[in-house]
């Protein structure tokens, strides 16, 4: 029995001794592996990255847009008063000249008014002038005391101006008539050319949607055109009266035209966030025709001095847009807004100074605090 118990406590002793064995290799594995970490850790990352030195400097662009050129005065004539044209002395492409002739029309209905408004007039002319004679006899025989009363004499004075007032009604009436008898001829308000022409000798015209749907013509003046082109409100900051534009039409492919800016809406159309900008283009030969689509370019100068940055330099993240920066050898993310684009050059703007070091090819990848060494 004692030998058994000696046995079992052999084997005890063993198998605490393992025990013990594995619990210290373990424990000293455990401490190797902590130390590691901790090195790891400590440890930066060093990595040698291509940088650039911030500048500032002014960036001239330039933007490509259509517009549309448009004549610079453009009127569709219609007829004052209802009538029948009589003749018509133009036609589509006619070049007329300010205060001439193009259509006459008849209206008998017009010359009977016309024949009743000089009777009118004459026979109260006639009434105001024996009214104004009798006030004058009474009053030169008023100045012998006794002969003409005070009443009479009031009486006759507003005779007088009774009839002198009907005179006058009478000329504004015979004036409305003759003008409106004159507009029986259809002139052309400045010089241009007849574009449309919608009428026929005999037809019946009158005001618009009073027996005219359609005008009896439209005239453009043609020699001084219109470009008009909306611009973007990104960059109506950046330009400026006088630009001057360079546009082509396709038309003439091989041509270039060229035009300043002159008129600035200096509001935008809400619907499309632009602003409208109007050139004046001369066009003494009309090679350019109203309704053309142009094909614009309009330089752009910077306006003040910003941050130059090549685009490679820029990081634009889900979170933000920014650049690295590096400072005491060590990378930060600096976030900036972002300007103009031209080449491979861009605007920003943030919190940077001139002389700082950005990291020329930034990514994500490149963390803060990230060793560089240049």
């Amino acid at each position: 029995m004692r030998k058994l118990a000696e046995i079992k406590i052999t084997i005890m002793s063993k198998r605490l001794f393992y025990f013990f064995l594995s619990v210290a290799m373990a424990s000293c594995s455990s401490t190797e592996k902590k130390k590691e970490e901790k090195k790891d850790i400590a440890a930066p990352v060093k990595s040698t990255i291509a940088t650039v030195i911030l500048e500032k400097g002014k960036l001239a662009s330039s933007l490509q847009i259509p517009g549309e050129l448009l004549a610079y005065q453009q009127v569709d004539l219609y007829a004052k008063v209802s009538s029948f044209v009589r003749k018509l002395y133009v036609d589509v492409g006619s070049e007329v000249k300010t205060g001439q002739l193009l259509a006459s029309m008849e209206a008998p209905e017009i010359s009977a008014q016309l024949s009743g408004a000089e009777s009118r007039l004459q026979s109260s002319e006639a009434i105001y002038i024996a009214s104004k004679a009798n006030y004058e006899r009474l009053l030169e025989t008023s100045k012998t005391p006794g002969t003409i009363s005070p009443n009479d004499l009031d009486i006759a004075l507003a005779r007088q101006k009774s009839d002198f007032a009907q005179w006058q009604s009478a000329k504004a009436a015979h004036k409305e008539i003759t003008d409106n008898r004159n507009y029986l001829e259809i002139r052309a308000p400045f010089g241009g050319i007849i574009t449309a022409r919608n009428v026929s000798a005999g037809a019946y015209v009158g005001p618009s949607g009073k027996g005219s749907e359609m005008p009896l013509f439209t005239l453009q003046e043609q020699e001084h055109l219109r470009l008009s082109v909306a611009i973007p409100e990104a960059y109506t900051g950046y330009l400026e009266k006088k630009n001057k534009v360079a546009f082509t039409v396709r038309s003439m492919p091989n041509q270039e035209f060229t035009a300043m800016v002159n008129r600035r809406a200096g509001a935008l159309d809400t619907r499309f966030r632009s602003e409208r900008v109007e050139m004046d283009v001369m066009n003494k030969n009309k090679k350019l025709l109203p309704g053309m689509v142009a094909e614009i370019s309009i330089s752009l100068p910077g306006l003040d001095s910003t941050f130059i940055i090549p685009k490679t330099a820029l990081v634009n993240a889900a979170e933000r847009v920014f650049v690295i920066r590096v400072r005491n050898s060590k990378a930060q993310w600096v976030t900036v807004t972002k300007g103009r684009e031209v080449n491979d050059k861009m605007e920003i703007y943030g919190e940077l100074s001139v002389g700082d070091t950005l990291v020329q090819n930034a990514s994500e990848e490149i963390r803060e605090e990230t060793v560089i060494e240049k």
